[in-house]
């Protein structure tokens, strides 16, 4: 039984029958409302904050083209997360695709992976959250006492190792993300509507960026385009092309593309809202694909803005685009560019914190974790509020402690693998499952799927080869609990001891 357990596949049928269970979240979140989220969700940390690391460290000017590449790898996936968010609109987002095409064992090891994705996710993005505050404090002369304004070490890379930073730890951050764990307790509709005003003001803000900071654009600045090369790769610790820092790193226009990767996850949290939304089998791959289309292109245009504005080893790490303008004079603008950054990375933080307690509520339902606290459902605000308050604690213990370096590389390699694994997915479904009901098809497949495994493997092989060995721990952590406990309290195992099959559609 073991053997047939670990590759048991959930059948459509019964993800189908489980949509018209009675005890499920609200559906209220139309087209904008969704699409609003994943613009909510992408555009934030990585356009405020992770492009002054990429460009200044890891690939200069070329950080436009890192864009592209970043962009291609999302859009191939994008195509398959949508087919299956059309096909099984509920909260598990990859997870439940791979429980449908892959089995339970990669359901749980994909699960366990997204754990990763939107709990450190939401770490890093409360870590530049906190930076872009006390940037827009400082206008006011006033400053967080150094002991807690920053993690207790960062990563030097001109030395090529973590070096104290003297504080203790970062209270913005971990403030930052009671706060908003708290509003989502409350109910997704109240989320919604706030999130829906972050992004009006902080896409009026990327556009202000644009338009004035084009003004100020030294096409000098982009000499040498790529002063890091245009590659970057190590393949399991190996280097096989490009250059590295003195910590072995890699960098280059490839490498700076895996580390931007962080700023598009955003669209793939939109999936995780499918049982919430109205009319899934079309909002949410509308949702997904447009959201995706809009941020590349603003990406794009402000990685041009900011490394044109100034020579790109004199960008700032913590609050580039802010620094940039003030750095030119425009004092006010920098006032402007901090209240919208703080608004925009705020509604990232949400959709993040939105995210995870979903994907622990999918994998409780079918019995891979304790239900009565991960899959409960406050009985007025019809939130899964226990996840929700314990999601926040620990990513607030992550924002505190932890460099936005360590924190945005590992959350990177985990959102690779997930994508690989949806646009596998997706291979797999075609040929178990030809005739089943597909709302929205990705187009060109096998090519889209492929396409979509080797751009992701290519961004994970340019990774440092730290983050394979945190992932392997990680995911071994993962397969202790899964052995230990989610084998023995699966729903599906208990259906296959009583001589239940996994139905086909």
């Amino acid at each position: 039984m073991a053997k047939n357990q670990l590759f048991a596949r959930k059948s459509l049928d019964s993800i189908h029958e489980e949509m018209a269970d009675g005890h499920r979240l609200s559906r209220v979140l139309g087209p904008v409302g969704l699409t609003a989220m994943g613009v909510g969700a992408i555009i934030g940390a990585g356009i405020f904050v992770l492009v002054g690391k990429a460009a200044r460290d890891t690939a200069g000017p070329s950080l436009m083209l890192s864009f592209v590449v970043a962009g291609l790898a999302c859009v191939f996936a994008a195509l398959c997360y949508a087919e299956f968010a059309a096909m099984a609109p509920v909260a598990g987002s990859a997870y439940t695709y791979a429980y449908v095409t892959l089995g339970e064992l990669f359901a749980w090891i994909i699960g366990w992976d997204l754990v990763l994705e939107y709990a450190v996710g939401a770490a890093t993005v409360a870590h530049g959250w906190s930076h872009y505050l006390q940037s827009f404090l400082e206008t006011f002369d006033f400053h967080v006492p150094a002991k807690f304004a920053n993690a207790p070490f960062t990563y030097v890379p001109d030395l090529g190792k973590y070096e104290p930073t003297g504080a203790w730890f970062d209270a913005l951050a971990a403030g930052i993300t009671f706060v908003v764990s708290s509003v989502l307790v409350l109910g997704i509709r109240e989320s919604a509507r706030f999130n829906a005003a972050m992004v009006i003001l902080k896409l009026g803000v990327v556009l202000f960026v644009i338009a004035v900071g084009s003004y100020y654009v030294n096409t000098a600045n982009w000499e040498p385009f790529a002063p890091f090369g245009y590659t970057g790769v190590k393949l399991f610790g190996w280097h096989v092309a490009g250059q590295t820092d003195k910590g072995e790193h890699p960098v280059g226009m490839l490498a700076a593309a895996s580390v931007i990767f962080f700023a598009y996850i955003g669209f793939d949290a939109v999936s995780t809202q499918a049982e919430e939304a109205r009319n899934p089998k079309r909002d949410v791959p509308i949702a997904i694909i447009s959201s995706l289309v809009i941020c590349t292109a603003l990406y794009i245009a402000v990685a041009a803005v900011l490394t044109g504005m100034i020579p790109y080893d004199q960008i700032d790490k913590d609050a580039p685009v802010s620094a940039a303008f003030e750095s030119i004079g425009l004092k006010w603008a920098q006032f402007l560019i901090s209240v919208g950054a703080v608004a925009g990375i705020t509604s990232v933080l949400l959709v993040m914190l939105l995210s995870q307690p979903r994907i622990l509520l999918a994998m409780a339902r079918d019995g891979l974790l304790p239900a009565s606290f991960f899959a409960a459902i406050h009985p007025r605000f019809q939130t899964p509020w226990k996840s929700t308050i314990l999601t926040g604690v620990l990513v607030a213990i992550m924002a505190a402690l932890l460099p936005i370096d360590v924190l945005s590389e590992l959350v990177n390699i985990g959102t690779l693998l997930a994508f690989a694994i949806v646009c596998a997915a997706v291979l797999v479904m075609r040929k178990t499952h030809p005739d089943a009901e597909r709302p929205f098809r990705a187009p060109l497949v096998p090519l889209v799927p492929i396409l979509g495994i080797a751009f992701c493997l290519l961004l994970m092989f340019s990774l440092p080869s730290e983050n394979w060995l945190r992932l392997a721990g990680w995911l071994g952590i993962g397969m202790v609990i899964y052995f230990a406990y989610s084998r023995r309290h699966s729903h599906l195992a208990k259906h296959l001891a009583l001589g239940g099959v996994t139905r086909k559609n």
